[in-house]
């Protein structure tokens, strides 16, 4: 791609059952779509992905199923004096290694409050049962706001 002209691209597609992230992230049914854009400045890859993760539930703190989709575009600059301050250089054997990319993305593709479910009765603030799954006393004895 780094030797090809200007306005080249290429199609990836990505298919991975089960894949892991640095050593906290699991995913698993990824799929992805990158297209990389040979520019002026170097190689520009516009990519979208989806994946499968368990999650966790804000409020009964249960792990469930959570799909997770990101799309992102970064820019590959080819090395010069003009470009010192990019945060991406084209590496010198022309290998991109998007896992960090896909890794800091998906991350942030994660819902601030993860809910297992909409109705999600959470847990009770006195015994801490799930009350998805059951009642309690203290349910009955609770002043409605």
């Amino acid at each position: 791609m780094i030797h090809e002209p200007i306005g080249n691209y290429r199609d990836l597609d990505f298919n991975f059952e089960e894949i892991e992230l640095e050593s906290d992230l699991r995913l698993s049914n990824v799929l992805g779509k990158v297209r990389i854009n040979r520019t002026p400045q170097g190689l520009l890859l516009d990519a979208n992905f989806e994946a499968n993760v368990v999650g966790q539930c804000v409020r009964c703190l249960e792990d469930f199923p959570q799909q997770l989709t990101t799309e992102f575009q970064e820019l590959y600059a080819y090395r010069s004096r003009h470009t010192k301050d990019a945060e991406f250089f084209v590496p010198e054997d022309g290998f991109i290694d998007l896992s960090p990319l896909v890794y800091e993305n998906m991350l942030l593709a994660f819902p601030i409050k993860a809910l297992c479910r909409p109705d999600c009765k959470g847990l009770c603030t006195e015994c801490g049962i799930n009350l998805n799954n059951a009642t309690c006393e203290h349910v009955k004895s609770r002043v409605a706001y």
